[in-house]
């Protein structure tokens, strides 16, 4: 229970530091939210309770691969807020968006072999 609240703390601060930072200077905070911290610090948890490394290369890579369909969320919500839409709905497109192409990433590589 404890390394859980541990790890729960870490993260916390990771996204604290990042909000706040963006809130004066939002390139910098961008620019700390878009660092693979939250991978990184995953993998460190991860290897920490199962240091095994075949484990660790496939978090790895189906990081990578989840990692792209993310990006075009990061241009459809400032396009949207750009042309009036509001926050929330601008955010939940942008989600919407994601988990769309999750779905055809996931698909799609399933197809090619490479399944997650």
């Amino acid at each position: 229970m404890l390394q859980l609240a541990i790890k729960a703390a870490v993260s916390g601060i990771v996204i604290a530091l990042a909000s706040t930072v963006a809130k004066r200077y939002p390139t910098a905070g961008a620019l700390i939210a878009s660092l693979p911290l939250v991978s990184v610090v995953g993998m460190i948890w991860l290897w920490s309770e199962k240091p095994d490394r075949t484990t660790m290369a496939a978090h790895a890579a189906a990081t990578f691969w989840y990692v792209l369909p993310s990006l075009p969320m990061f241009l459809l919500i400032p396009t949207l807020l750009r042309h009036g839409v509001g926050f929330w709905p601008a955010l939940a497109s942008g989600c919407v968006l994601t988990v769309a192409l999750y779905l055809v990433m996931t698909w799609s590589l399933a197809r090619l072999g490479l399944p997650l």
